[in-house]
């Protein structure tokens, strides 16, 4: 049965992205990305970077706004907050800059959570440990749609 679908995908054209060829060779490497500006940010770059690969001079320009806000959840009736969700929202554009034409854009959205039932400083690692995880998922969530939308991008 495996063997079937392989072959039928193989014959309507179907590359997978990673295989020699994919959707992915015409991005690794290719992409500029602008300079991180906060923790957050950074955390964002560096892993798109790990995923599409780093470069100061790519093929295109990869330009982003990144928000995350701070819910408090579960309120006890002293008014201390005992569970935080950090809610992410990425919109990005791949850029041509010669041209300045926007060539693919989109925008990710997440959550997490962390527990801010400890002392201070078990609080705090937990935020940036939930803050390292939301970028991931960001992260993952447009390279995703980069790849799934590279068919598309000039040769």
């Amino acid at each position: 049965m495996m063997m079937t679908v392989a072959v039928a995908l193989t014959g309507c054209g179907f590359t997978p992205v990673y295989a020699p060829g994919g959707a992915a060779d015409g991005l690794k490497g290719q992409i500029s990305f602008a300079a991180p500006s906060t923790r957050d940010d950074q955390l964002l770059v560096r892993h798109l970077e790990q995923q599409l690969g780093h470069t100061t001079a790519g093929r295109f320009q990869f330009k982003y706004t990144l928000k995350v806000d701070q819910q408090r959840m579960a309120v006890a009736a002293n008014n201390t907050t005992a569970r935080f969700n950090l809610i992410g929202k990425v919109d990005y554009q791949l850029i041509d800059p010669a041209s300045e034409t926007v060539l693919i854009s989109g925008s990710a959205t997440q959550f997490t959570g962390y527990s801010a039932t400890g002392t201070t400083v078990a609080t705090r690692a937990a935020d940036e440990d939930a803050r390292a995880r939301l970028m991931v998922i960001l992260g993952d969530q447009v390279v995703a749609q980069l790849l799934a939308k590279s068919a598309d991008l000039p040769k």
